[in-house]
């Protein structure tokens, strides 16, 4: 039983992990999509490091992805065990990923923008809002309540308001550093795989920080459903 365990616990690479729906959670023992879940390796030097995107080298073991389990793993010294051999995990190793959560839900905006899903800036936010396809609206954590209050009446004249999230945790450096640009303080993501992936991706970070029944800012029901869909088709664009 326990080598089956240690079978499904660990992945033999980024490769076979990427390519899996679903994954076994080595602290509570079930199998959950990918999607509410974190890979870590050990890296050369032995320290246990998080693989957010499942792109680094070596046999991988996942975690539910919640603040509560990660510091249950570490408390239960379940990476030694499942690794079969002795790892060191940094006692910042919680806000470790935490940071590298946030900054890849960032890095997708870079892509969006790429992918000409992006609408920067308060006037052509406000027109994305009357002739667009909008999957989302962030609004710096610096924005004046006026501006996205007139942006909040836009969109309820939208028929499909309910389905928009709105995101209002990033800093204006943050989303200028992301999106390329100076002082954004208003954007809108337009409708594509792209910006599906960044909710999902806040999704996931949203839910490390508050618990299992956590969802992103913005519209619950529209917002979680946007994150679930993404799981499930285990998107991700590779940023």
């Amino acid at each position: 039983m326990l080598a089956q365990t240690h079978d499904i616990a660990v992945d033999a690479g980024p490769r076979r992990a990427g390519s899996a729906r679903q994954r076994f959670c080595a602290v509570t023992g079930t199998v959950k999509p990918v999607g509410e879940l974190i890979r870590f390796v050990v890296g050369p030097d032995g320290a246990v490091v998080p693989d957010v995107k499942c792109r680094l080298p070596g046999r991988g073991m996942w975690i539910t992805s919640t603040r509560q389990a990660l510091q249950s793993a570490l408390a239960r010294k379940i990476f030694a065990r499942s690794f079969r051999c002795d790892v060191r995990a940094d006692a910042d190793l919680v806000e470790q990923t935490e940071r590298l959560l946030e900054q890849a839900a960032l890095d997708v905006l870079a892509m969006c923008r790429k992918a000409a899903r992006t609408a920067i800036g308060f006037g052509k936010v406000e027109t994305a809002l009357v002739r667009e396809r909008v999957t989302a609206l962030l609004h710096a954590t610096e924005a004046a309540p006026a501006g996205t209050q007139k942006l909040a009446a836009a969109l309820g004249r939208r028929a499909d308001a309910a389905r928009i999230c709105v995101f209002h945790r990033f800093a204006s450096a943050q989303l200028d550093l992301a999106l390329g640009r100076s002082n954004v303080i208003h954007a809108a993501l337009l409708a594509g795989p792209e910006s599906n992936t960044f909710v999902a991706r806040v999704a996931r970070l949203e839910r490390f920080q508050t618990g299992p029944a956590a969802m992103p800012y913005g519209t619950p029901v529209s917002c979680a459903e946007m994150a679930r869909n993404a799981a499930a088709a285990h998107i991700d664009g590779g940023a």
